[in-house]
């Protein structure tokens, strides 16, 4: 039995796995909210202790598994004093702070994106450490979500490759911290622990092995896809969607670039050629708001008009939590669209909208990986989404296999279980679904708001 720790940017969840002839079945220990917090005074706050009570809680549950191993979002850290002592608190990435530090950053290294390989996104991980004061960096260490949770049930300090990679701080070809980068912009060399690969032993929590599995929830559900072909590409949908293909090298042209594309590193030394588009944040908020349960809502939508209004996900103004619908209504109104009449009709928006951004960076991904895309496996918890998943085989014109699930889980206990000898393979998709709508209407509606 392995068990994984899998946090989420809204809920985390402790998963014990059992191994049995190759296959994988999880069971679910527990579950707890993680979403941030404002705090007094300002800004977006993650609450690590509870996270860090609720992982130990789910644990305790566990029994004794072989090993123990944690994935997480990227990008957020906590800082350690001389003491090992986490000092302050870990902001979270959708925090304003970083308004403006992305352009600073260029100025003093154009080269950023030749040497990384990373996309550009305001609160990626170099440009939050940009705006701690020096003083508060000097004689610390940081560590990534999943490294902490790690530090806290060990006692040791390091930092997860494939996590590592999402910072802006690794160099995407020799896959190791960049000096450069580290002088560049002034950080002492103290601040990034040493690095660790996937399957390493990490320490010890009570009388199992924790393992340093793909850390980065991405990396970890990507090693749970299983592929139908060398060209297939994937999209791990939850808040984010994370759309691409897995390759050999990165991709560091100045068209993948222009593209903002990221080169992620992967199990094995891969390299997962991607980029983020909101995924269903936009529909998780209107929930949130309305205070109702989707799969009534889910029904109506299929039942409901298409292309009743069209935006685009990645619009600044659907980033921060709020209120989801009218910020909807008033894109439309920007853009010179109706708003969608019913709740229903919002829902469906969201989809094809998000259905769309699926399409295009999925076209893009393919030309500038230089090949077709077979298929689409769609894994996490937007698989569960039958509406979604169509409507995304339609948009691009190539059939979506749903599932799993829990990919970064049970991506989690795969590289637990080869760790430690057991043979294990990745269950199959559960669903298919076949393009049959005209990509005629997709392309106008695209043409509505240049996607």
């Amino acid at each position: 039995m392995f068990a994984a720790v899998d946090l989420g940017a809204s809920s985390g969840r402790v998963m014990l796995g059992t191994v049995d002839g190759g296959e994988i079945s999880l069971t679910e220990l527990t579950r707890f909210a993680t979403g941030p917090r404002e705090r007094p005074g300002g800004g977006l706050r993650w609450d690590v202790g509870q996270i860090r009570d609720s992982v130990l809680a789910g644990l305790r549950l566990a029994g004794t598994p072989v090993s123990i191993g944690i994935d997480s979002w990227a990008v957020d850290y906590g800082l350690l004093d001389s003491t090992g002592t986490l000092d302050g608190d870990v902001r979270c990435y959708r925090d304003p702070r970083v308004d403006g530090v992305a352009e600073r950053v260029s100025a003093v290294l154009p080269e950023l994106y030749a040497i990384t390989g990373i996309q550009h996104l305001p609160f990626n991980t170099i440009y939050q450490l940009m705006t701690e004061p020096p003083e508060r960096l000097a004689g610390h260490t940081m560590l990534l979500l999943p490294d902490l949770i790690g530090y806290w049930l060990t006692g040791t300090i390091g930092a997860e490759v494939t996590n590592a990679s999402t910072t802006g701080l690794l160099d995407a070809t020799t896959r190791k911290w960049s000096p450069a980068i580290v002088s560049r912009l002034g950080f002492p060399e103290s601040l990034l622990p040493a690095l660790r690969q996937p399957g390493e032993h990490v320490g010890t929590f009570e009388s199992s092995s924790v393992v340093s599995v793909a850390s980065h929830d991405t990396a970890s559900a990507v090693a749970a896809v299983p592929f139908a072909s060398p060209r297939s590409a994937y999209i791990s949908c939850g808040t984010w969607s994370l759309v691409g293909v897995q390759l050999d090298a990165p991709v560091l042209t100045p068209d993948a670039r222009a593209a903002n594309f990221t080169n992620e590193s992967g199990v094995d030394g891969s390299v997962r050629f991607l980029r983020n588009t909101m995924g269903l944040w936009l529909l998780n908020e209107c929930l949130r708001v309305w205070d109702v349960p989707l799969p009534p809502l889910l029904a109506a939508a299929t039942r409901a008009p298409a292309f009743a209004a069209v935006v685009d996900p990645d619009d600044p103004s659907f980033f921060a939590p709020g209120d989801m619908p009218a910020r909807i209504a008033a894109y439309c109104a920007r853009t010179g669209q109706p708003e969608p009449p019913t709740r229903a009709a919002m829902v469906r928006t969201i989809l094809e909208s998000l259905a769309l951004a699926h399409a295009r960076t999925l076209r893009t991904a393919a030309r500038l990986a230089g090949h077709d895309i077979d298929f689409i496996h769609l894994v996490g918890g937007g698989a569960r989404n039958s509406l979604l998943c169509q409507l995304t085989a339609d948009a691009s014109g190539i059939a979506v296999l749903a599932g799993p699930v829990e990919a970064s889980a049970l991506g989690n206990v795969l590289v637990q279980a080869r760790a430690a000898g057991v043979h294990a393979s990745p269950p199959p998709a559960f669903a298919s679904y076949q393009p049959c709508r005209s990509r005629t209407s997709w392309q106008s509606a695209a043409d509505r708001i240049g996607l």
